[in-house]
Parts: C-alpha cells; structure tokens; sequence
C-alpha cells in the first residue's frame, strides 16, 4: 500500500515537472501571460490615475496600487489556458492515450498538470509584483501580503485550470479551449477588477456584486492598499479555494468519463 502511494505521487511528480518543463522550453506560449497583464496595468495607470479622486474610490497612493491585483488575475486566465490547451494537444496527438497505457495513475495525469499551472500561477504573482516595485506600487501588507498574493495566485490558478482542464478533457481540442478563453475574460470585466463596484451603477454593478471574481479581486487588492487582515485573507484565498473545490471535482468527473469512453 505504502509503496502504491509512493509510486503515485512520484508519477505525479513527474508529470508536473513536465507540465513546468514544457511552458519553460516554449516561452512563446508563456510571454504573452507576463507581458499582457503588466502593458493593461501601465496602461491603467497612465489614462485612470486621475480616477482615485473619485467619490468611494479606495485611499492608495497610486492606480497601480489598485491596479495590480486585476494584473495578477489576467495573468493568471491567460497562464491557465496555456495549460489546459497543451492538454487538449496531448489529447489530440495520442501522447494522452499513450499515458493511459502506461502504468501511470490516472488522477496522477490530471493533478501533474494541475501542479504545474498552481506552480505558473504562483510565479506570475511574484513576478509582476517584483516587476512593478520599482514603478512605484507600494504593498501594503509587506512580505507577509506579497505572500498571501502568491497563495492566492497558487489557488486561483488551480481553481481556472480545473475548469480549463475540463474543457480540454470534454472536448479534446485545443481549439474549442482556446475558444472558451474569451468567456473568461467577460468573467475578469465584468468584475470589479479595473474599478471598484461603489463607483458603478446600474447592470454593471449587479454583475459586478455577483461575480466572486470581483471579492477575490477585492481580497487580493486589500492586500495591496491596506495591509494583511483576515478579512482580506479569506476573500483573497478561501473565494479561489472555493471555486478551487468545485472545477477540481468537474474536471476528475470529466475525466472519470473520458476513462469510460477510452
């Protein structure tokens, strides 16, 4: 028993040191999940910093400040959907039947990919963090926030690459995950990722007091401007852990079905 476990998690292990290799050894399908986020924060920054004058707009020094918690989590849907799409790609060339042939575990092969997204998601984080330190974002919460944003970013990296992983094992197509993309994106917009909701009106904000995208957004940014609490922490990891809940278990279902089908 003590052995089948051991060879699961060190097949799991593997898998995700794979999922890792293969974004580091093709840096065209990573580059545009860092250089994106960071071009619509300085963006942001140079048309909106006027915008923190606003009635209920929060007290922070800088639009960046506020700005960078919607930098972490585009970067993140951008990241989780290079994931799922190389294991649409593993789908579509036969390496994943391959995989089911081997002796390998079968949840191993799903977790393995899940793994490397968490360890992507964590390293964006630190990254645009440690990017935008010396244009001026100020954190708040100091290291202890910096690292409650990079849990964050681990979980909410988790989180969307079950529910793209899903996607890739329901349809094997990198295509149709590419194409389910943008559906994530209204998700971001409708959020109150660039603006906070007590500046919005109207359907906008109803969307906005819906979305849970806009109170792990709120979690992370409270980090940023105001420092570490448990409010802010709950909302900034227990929301993705959430989310996190439900796409893992829609994606070991999924694959639960694809194994019925192979």
């Amino acid at each position: 028993m003590t052995t089948g476990v051991t060879s699961g998690v060190a097949q799991t292990w593997a898998l995700s040191r794979r999922s890792i290799l293969a974004l580091w050894r093709q840096p065209s399908l990573v580059v545009p999940s860092l250089v994106f986020p960071l071009f619509f924060a300085a963006l942001g920054t140079a048309s909106f910093s006027r915008a923190t004058a606003l009635p209920g707009f929060p007290d922070v020094d800088s639009y960046l400040d506020f700005a960078l918690a919607g930098a972490i989590v585009q970067g993140i849907l951008f990241g989780s959907t290079v994931g799922a799409t190389a294991l649409a790609t593993d789908i579509e060339n036969g390496f994943f039947d391959r995989l089911l042939a081997s002796p390998s575990t079968r949840t191993g092969i799903i977790v393995g990919r899940m793994a490397g997204g968490m360890a992507y998601g964590g390293f964006q984080t630190a990254f645009f963090v440690a990017v935008l330190l010396p244009f001026g974002l100020t954190v708040k919460g100091g290291l202890a926030g910096a690292l409650g944003l990079i849990v964050a970013g681990i979980v909410l990296a988790l989180a969307v690459g079950a529910l793209m992983a899903s996607m890739a094992l329901l349809t094997g197509s990198s295509e149709a995950v590419q194409g389910a993309f943008p559906l994530l994106f209204i998700a971001l917009f409708f959020s109150s990722a660039f603006f906070p909701r007590e500046t919005m009106s109207g359907v906008y904000a109803s969307l906005a007091d819906f979305n849970p995208v806009s109170y792990l957004v709120e979690g992370m940014r409270d980090l940023v401007i105001e420092g570490v609490s448990a409010s802010a922490l709950a909302r900034a990891i227990l929301v993705p852990g959430a989310m996190a809940a439900g796409t893992v278990f829609l994606a070991l279902r999924t694959l639960r079905r694809r194994l019925g089908r192979a």
